[in-house]
């Protein structure tokens, strides 16, 4: 067979060890794998009917090839937002401008281009790692007839049909260590911080990581919250600490009662716009209703940067074997999972039946926004 593997949607410490198992066991097992670059975008730029170098879209992969990925984080292959099922007319790459781009619809399908490529570089089998984004594109392609396997990633954990995500404990573990270190100028200047955490639909991220740190209150995305209140509870925690700072800890889509969510910039190829800033208005609130002087702290990118921890390396390598056997099985159109503590595989069209998001009434008390765990008998490694 020759396989075809990808990265979609924002990068994630564990992509590279992915790929690299991944293109290890195909090749043991007498495959030819190619990559392709910048997700989905690689097989929409790619064209079939140039005789120039397309290497900046799809390129063989041998061990070679992936021998020192695995030591670094991100993705070596890249990664886009694109959805080739809805491209902007003017975003139609040049060559398929007599086709597609005259379209007066606000975005085409470039989906039978996308499945010519795939014929013409001979792709039998293709692995997609992504969240729900990517790998939503990526049912569309099995439904197409397309063989296809899924691989689950992202910080947010909230891919559905798996209990984790690669990307995951680092980004928790990157937030952990971030927060305990913003204790230090809190403390010295007696502030209350905010610390804001990627998460644009589920708070998971940022409740683990409060949970996990000691943070005195953490606002989700599941729950909106009332800034006066929340004022209050802070005061009150920061006179009850000895060094006389608060913590509080709040996901990038959470949003106070009776606000819209705070976005910015243009919708991309999946209808989603820029967020961010959140913590910011919180902060600055909370200095207006309280007095207290705010520290404010935004993550960002720092959560997904660098190298993988071990746990996320271990399911990268992990999911990556699974996937290898589903592909050499020929058994397409399903996702590799984790389930109660198991790997195991799932239908990859779970992924459009339900969203995953954080069980508040086990996990999270929304009166005192701060996370609680009800009962501990039978809960998963991470609460989720």
């Amino acid at each position: 067979m020759k396989i075809g593997i990808l990265t979609g949607g924002g990068d994630v410490p564990g992509l590279n060890p992915c790929i690299k198992v991944f293109v290890h066991r195909a090749i043991d097992a007498g495959h030819e794998v190619m990559g392709i670059r910048r997700g989905w975008a690689g097989l929409l730029n790619y064209n079939p009917d140039s005789s120039e170098d397309q290497s900046e879209w799809v390129i063989p992969l041998t061990k070679n090839t992936v021998r020192t990925i695995d030591r670094f984080g991100g993705t070596f292959l890249h990664s886009s937002r694109t959805n080739p099922g809805k491209v902007k007319p003017s975003a139609v790459p040049a060559f398929l401008q007599p086709e597609f781009g005259g379209s007066e619809a606000a975005t085409v399908d470039c989906t039978p281009h996308v499945m010519r490529v795939l014929r013409y570089l001979g792709i039998d089998t293709l692995a997609a790692i992504g969240g729900d984004d990517t790998l939503s594109y990526a049912v569309r392609l099995h439904r197409e007839g397309v063989n296809v396997v899924g691989i689950p990633k992202t910080m947010d954990n909230d891919v559905y049909g798996t209990d984790y995500c690669i990307g995951f404990s680092t980004a928790v573990n990157r937030s952990v260590e971030a927060i305990n270190l913003i204790r230090t100028p809190a403390g010295s200047h007696e502030r209350i911080a905010v610390v804001e955490l990627f998460g644009r639909n589920s708070g998971e991220t940022a409740l683990i990581s409060a949970y996990l740190s000691g943070a005195d209150r953490a606002l989700i995305a599941e729950v909106p919250f009332d800034v006066e209140r929340l004022g209050r509870f802070l005061v009150e925690d920061r006179a009850d600490n000895p060094s006389d700072y608060a913590i509080a800890v709040i996901s990038e889509g959470a949003t106070m009662e009776g606000a819209d969510i705070v976005e910015r910039g243009e919708a991309d190829a999946y209808g989603h716009r820029k967020l961010g800033g959140i913590g910011q208005r919180t902060a600055e609130a909370i200095k207006e209703i309280t007095g207290v002087d705010t520290l404010y702290q935004q993550l960002g990118y720092i959560m997904r940067g660098g190298p993988p921890d071990p746990l996320d390396r271990m399911v990268a390598m992990s999911y990556a074997n699974l996937a290898a056997d589903l592909v050499l099985r020929k058994d397409s159109g399903n996702m590799v999972a984790l389930r109660s503590g198991v790997y195991t595989t799932v239908p990859l069209d779970s992924i459009t039946t339900r969203v995953k998001r954080v069980d508040v009434e086990e996990l999270y008390d929304p009166e005192e926004y701060r996370p609680k765990v009800v009962h501990q008998l039978g809960k998963p490694m991470f609460l989720y």
